[in-house]
């Protein structure tokens, strides 16, 4: 079993902080509010810390999930940061979705402090965390990854390196262009279909058996149906995860056309009061006549 450390409480990094103290590693959090991660502490046991410096000092491993870029380096760098807390040959372990260009600057960082650094974005939103069931996309080197997969797999149901430092952010940027486009279709033809005074659960249960099936609709279209989206992977996340794709794309010069204007729709959502609903709101403005 692993020392790790664990830095960010929020809806994600909670859950998965507990994972690992259930998997039987020792387990020191950081939380920028001291009062969540005192709150984790009572739920799971294990220990709390004043900075991420002090939650590293010792760990073999350190996992972190934070907001943004920003966030990260607020974190990480610095005399507070985790990395002054590291020794070399430890590993740090970034859960967080955020750039690419911030993967490869700490990786960087780290390298040259004697410290291993994975980019590792999730994909499962809320429920996978709570139910350890994360898809884990890994950008780093073989060694590094070799040390944490094993610790990974506390919290998640398939943890893969995809390539060098960075590809698992670029990799969660095609999760989330995907999930945009898919979520948006889904939207309209539910709302065609109820249009059509067809029974909607009848419909979806039939078509999921054919080429039109998808985690979003098996686990989504009930509920869009129903019109309910305050749970869930909310649309300000999304616009936050879709402005890293969309500036990615201007460094390789992808173009993103759909996932633009998803974007907009999106933002057509927040105006409605729906920042912290489920991404599946995309169909709430369809059903305003």
């Amino acid at each position: 079993m692993a020392k790790v450390a664990f830095i960010g409480m929020g809806v994600m990094g909670y859950p998965m902080a507990g994972h690992l103290k259930a998997g039987g590693h020792d387990v020191t959090v950081y939380n920028r509010t001291a009062a969540t991660a005192a709150k984790w502490k009572k739920q799971h046991g294990g220990k709390t810390a004043k900075t991420p410096r002090e939650a590293a000092k010792g760990a073999e491993l350190v996992f972190c999930c934070v907001g943004n870029d920003d966030d990260l380096r607020s974190v990480v760098l610095g005399k507070d940061g985790a990395f002054a807390g590291m020794s070399k040959g430890t590993v740090f372990i970034d859960n967080t979705t955020a750039s690419a260009d911030i993967a490869r600057e700490l990786y960087a960082i780290a390298r040259k402090q004697g410290v291993g650094f994975i980019d590792a974005p999730v994909s499962g939103g809320q429920a996978g965390a709570e139910n350890g069931m994360l898809t884990v996309m890994c950008g780093g080197t073989q060694k590094d990854f070799k040390r944490a997969a094993p610790v990974i797999d506390c919290y998640s149901q398939s943890c893969v390196l995809i390539g060098k430092p960075g590809s698992g952010q670029l990799t969660k940027m095609v999760n989330q262009l995907c999930i945009a486009g898919i979520v948006q279709g889904l939207s309209e033809a539910i709302n065609f279909g109820m249009r059509s005074d067809l029974d909607m659960e009848k419909e979806l249960a039939t078509i999921s058996k054919g080429a039109a099936q998808s985690w979003q609709m098996e686990n989504r279209g009930s509920t869009m149906v129903q019109g309910k989206f305050d749970f869930g992977f909310a649309v300000d996340w999304m616009r936050k995860d879709l402005g890293i794709c969309f500036e990615e794309a201007k460094r390789n010069g992808a173009r993103l056309p759909v996932a633009a204007l998803v974007d907009q729709f999106y933002a057509h959502v927040q105006r409605r009061g729906g920042k912290r609903w489920d991404t599946s709101s995309l169909i709430e403005p369809l059903q305003q006549d």
